[in-house]
């Protein structure tokens, strides 16, 4: 579970039919992630690019409710701040928080910045993160690309593996149009349509869309981050099909605490196995 990355906290609002799940890193922390989905809905996404000034991020939230869905980052900001955590400013500490929403409306209510708060709090808790209808993962469904009306549930996922002296974690909101497809090439979860039918029905073709976040102790750039996340979309590729598509807003983000040294390669590796390894505990529960 990705909460094996030391220091790596995981929280969740979990609503009737939606929620929010935020991922705390330790003062420090770099990030950087990466955007391949054609459809995404995020906030601060333009920050991780390994160009820009901030090279810290503070946590990473996921959450139902779409678009509406990005103000759950509100309260894990005040929770942040009231902490004391954040980018140094002459007016204070900043945090950084970096957030991304999957469809999953319509719903009683969507996450707002009670519920970050909420999700944030539980995540103070410290305690280890699970597979399940958690969360973010709420009301996340899979194989939508042959109509909405043949999904299956989807869920939040997570798994890690150890490169060397070092730990690569991942959580996973898979709520993709694709089908998860397990490691020998045979649907996990997926469309219950007929195998003849049509794929990307109207009229509904925007609400999709799966988020990962990758953890690690390894000492690495931001630059490197970004690579890791690149390969963390690689896991999504193995274990979603089809992937990426203009109806998904696929986002991966990547935390490296630096605590050891590790290849940044033998982390690529690793951020490919592990996230589809998380998929794959989204529907199963377990890694």
């Amino acid at each position: 579970m990705i909460t094996a990355v030391p220091g790596i906290r995981v929280g969740h609002w979990t609503g009737p039919d939606t929620g929010v799940t935020v991922v705390w890193a330790p003062s420090g922390t770099v990030g950087s992630g990466e955007v391949r989905g054609g459809a995404p809905a995020t906030r601060e996404t333009a920050l991780l690019e390994p160009a820009r000034l901030v090279e810290r991020v503070d946590a990473v939230v996921l959450s139902g409710g779409s678009a509406f869905g990005l103000a759950a980052a509100d309260g894990v900001m005040r929770f942040l701040a009231e902490r004391g955590q954040g980018f140094p400013t002459s007016a204070g500490p900043v945090p950084i928080v970096v957030a991304a929403a999957l469809f999953d409306l319509p719903v009683a209510k969507t996450p707002g910045p009670d519920e970050g708060w909420a999700a944030a709090v539980d995540a103070a808790r410290g305690e280890p993160a699970v597979s399940g209808r958690v969360g973010a993962g709420r009301g996340a469904t899979v194989g939508k690309w042959r109509g909405r009306e043949y999904a299956m549930p989807g869920g939040l996922g997570t798994a890690a593996v150890r490169v060397d002296d070092a730990t690569v974690g991942a959580l996973v909101a898979c709520n993709p149009a694709g089908d998860v497809i397990g490691p020998d090439g045979g649907v996990l979860a997926g469309s219950t349509a007929p195998a003849d039918g049509p794929s990307f029905p109207a009229p509904t073709p925007f609400e999709h869309t799966t988020l990962v976040v990758v953890a690690t102790d390894a000492r690495v750039s931001k630059a490197e981050c970004q690579l890791l996340a690149q390969s963390a979309h690689d896991g999504l590729a193995q274990a979603i099909r089809p992937a990426h598509t203009r109806y998904d807003g696929d986002f991966a983000a990547v935390l490296a605490t630096g605590e050891v040294d590790a290849h940044p390669d033998r982390l690529r590796v690793a951020a490919t196995e592990t996230v589809a390894r998380a998929i794959r505990a989204a529907v199963q529960g377990s890694p």
